[in-house]
């Protein structure tokens, strides 16, 4: 980037953390909190109508990154054309971004399954009961791996941004000697 762009790095940054953080947070507390409940058929309707609160703030958190995403690319436009390095993070952070906005979409998709199915009584939140329908415990099956699937792939992208923002460092030390307009 030829300057400062603070709004767009902070919508990039924002958007990614509540994203990941809010994504860790429904597996660990909502879904682990849900699985208390006394009433086993309240398990899965607690889990859904916390998730259904959480889903437009998750949606603005995606677009928050996504358009901060775009703008730091477009703001660097000539750094990624001239450093294959950048280039290739930035590559494999758009391609785990498209997995990861897949995983949380179809998380959803799988959300809405179980809270049709709420009144079922179950051992957890994605941990089906003796006598759940065969529809509820295939949609709680693949909802107890893909919910740590998204915080997982968030999480790889903050480590790839963060490299990013280390590889916009200027040459350090004693290498600085021998390439002077690094700094």
């Amino acid at each position: 980037m030829t300057g400062r762009n603070t709004v767009v790095r902070s919508l990039h940054d924002v958007g990614l953390a509540l994203w990941s953080g809010g994504a860790l947070m429904g597996a660990v507390g909502l879904n682990g909190s849900a699985s208390t409940a006394r009433d086993p058929r309240e398990r899965v309707a607690l889990a859904s109508q916390g998730w259904k609160r959480w889903a437009p703030v998750q949606v603005a958190a995606l677009a928050a990154y996504a358009a901060g995403g775009a703008g730091l690319i477009l703001g660097n436009k000539a750094r990624l054309a001239g450093q294959s390095d950048s280039r290739r993070n930035t590559v494999l952070e758009l391609a785990i971004a498209g997995v990861a906005a897949g995983t949380a979409l179809y998380s959803g998709i799988l959300g809405k399954k179980m809270s049709e199915h709420s009144g079922e009584a179950t051992a957890g939140t994605t941990e089906a009961g003796p006598g759940v329908s065969a529809e509820l415990e295939s949609a709680q099956r693949q909802q107890r791996v893909l919910q740590w699937v998204t915080p997982a792939l968030t999480v790889i992208m903050i480590v790839l941004s963060a490299q990013q923002g280390e590889q916009q460092r200027p040459v350090a030390g004693w290498i600085a000697r021998f390439a002077p307009d690094s700094r």
